[in-house]
């Protein structure tokens, strides 16, 4: 089937879906290139535990994956720049660029028509709510953010300490949290794109889940985790707060056995495919894919019907 490759093909759906395994045979039968869109795909060394494709079982090329170390900043504006220039190169040489990932915000940055405040990680302005952060608490700045802007503090909870320091940051910037994220919401598309989504029931999903995590702890989770403290991960920006690595540095510091940490791993995974199943909903054009019976032809097959019937139209 020829694609027009002023279409971007977008694959999403909660972890443990599916979605790399379908991406994957999508970019085989369309001569087509991946662009991770997971936060935490990002960063070298993470591996495990952010359920990356291995470099040897990668049937196509990825593009946005292992291009920072832990620590290194990293956000939706400096997704949105390289995932842009990874469309770009992908196009040049005639190949169709499909987005695959689990990060919401990543996704909309690419495809979207999202135009990103300035803020810089090691500004004044961020450095100085920073500072605040670690001598009031996360309620004290949570409070003061109420003060300032109470709309903004109602949509954002006292314990994201990163996001409260942003909208601070934003109310000295001459903006508010609140209003950008209403006008985020009727943002118009950067580029034409076809959105596929996997659909698992949720119990059923929520095993897969189980099943992820005691996969990933019995192949190496948690030395991978102890190659990254040796590195210096403890002292990261981001990602030390990805699932799956804070519990184990919890066990790993004594705090939790590592039964408990798993039992946490598997509570926080199930936890974030709700909010990615939340997000995802929001979004009217995307078309539903059940994947109950997992990444087979007839859903294969019925990812290329819909393809074809979206680009035709």
């Amino acid at each position: 089937m020829a694609t027009s490759v002023d279409t971007l093909l977008c694959i999403q759906g909660p972890t443990a879906s599916g979605k790399s395994a379908l991406a994957e045979l999508m970019a085989a039968r369309l001569d087509g290139e991946i662009i991770s869109a997971d936060s935490m795909q990002i960063y070298r060394g993470m591996d495990i535990g952010t359920a990356k494709v291995p470099p040897d079982e990668r049937r196509v090329p990825y593009h946005c994956i292992d291009i920072l170390d832990p620590g290194q900043p990293y956000s939706a504006a400096l997704f949105q720049r390289d995932a842009r220039a990874a469309i770009d190169d992908i196009r040049a040489r005639n190949k169709l660029p499909i987005i695959c990932g689990g990060t919401g915000l990543y996704v909309r940055a690419a495809l979207d028509d999202m135009d990103f405040a300035p803020g810089d990680e090691s500004s004044t302005v961020r450095q100085k709510y920073e500072q605040l952060a670690e001598e009031l608490g996360d309620d004290g700045l949570h409070a003061l953010l109420a003060q300032r802007d109470a709309e903004s503090a109602a949509l954002i909870h006292p314990h994201n300490v990163r996001r409260v320091v942003r909208a601070l940051e934003m109310l000295e910037e001459g903006e508010s949290y609140a209003a950008r994220k209403r006008a985020f919401a009727t943002l118009p598309a950067h580029m034409p794109s076809v959105k596929l989504a996997l659909d698992v029931d949720r119990q059923l999903l929520y095993e897969r889940i189980d099943e992820r995590v005691d996969v990933m702890v019995s192949t190496g989770l948690v030395d991978e985790v102890k190659r990254l403290l040796d590195s210096g991960f403890r002292d990261g920006l981001t990602a030390p707060q990805a699932i799956g690595y804070k519990e184990i540095v919890a066990h790993l510091e004594g705090d939790v056995t590592l039964e408990e940490a798993i039992a946490q791993i598997k509570q926080a995974t199930r936890r974030y495919a709700k909010r990615q199943l939340s997000w995802l909903r929001r979004d009217s054009e995307i078309i539903w894919l059940h994947a109950d019976e997992g990444i087979t032809d007839t859903l294969v097959q019925r990812s290329m019907d819909e393809i074809e019937g979206a680009v035709r139209t």
